[in-house]
């Protein structure tokens, strides 16, 4: 993670980028339209972003197991996993932790554009979460 990112600001800009954007589109388009925008949004801010990164995933010992394609990582720290459903439900959830854990990072942020009202949970593993 790089030093001088200050985590709890840059999900701040997240988070009103994301509503922003939510205030212009509403509900109702596809995730990839949602990843798009926020990922427009965020590099006119000069937030460094790379879309549909590949991370690895890893079993205790560093083995990889395989790979999957995080929608944003922002700032070499921040997974992001854009969601355009009617709800969040404990499945979003899990993926998003198992991807965490599995790739070994602390932060992550879920957002769903597909509600009226704009849906974001940042989540936190300690390292003792990502150890097993």
């Amino acid at each position: 993670m790089k030093e001088s990112v200050d985590i709890l600001c840059l999900c701040d800009e997240i988070r009103k980028t994301s509503l922003q954007l939510h205030g212009f589109l509403r509900q109702g388009h596809l995730e990839k339209v949602y990843e798009n925008g926020l990922a427009h949004r965020l590099r006119m801010k000069n937030i460094g972003l790379i879309q549909q990164f590949p991370l690895q995933v890893m079993d205790r010992d560093g083995f990889v197991l395989g790979e999957f394609v995080a929608d944003l990582f922002v700032e070499d720290c921040l997974m992001v996993e854009i969601k355009a459903c009617k709800a969040l439900v404990n499945e979003h959830v899990a993926q998003l932790l198992g991807y965490l854990r599995a790739c070994r990072l602390e932060h992550g942020l879920l957002i769903n554009f597909g509600s009226p009202k704009l849906e974001i949970r940042k989540y936190v593993l300690t390292p003792a979460d990502i150890q097993v």
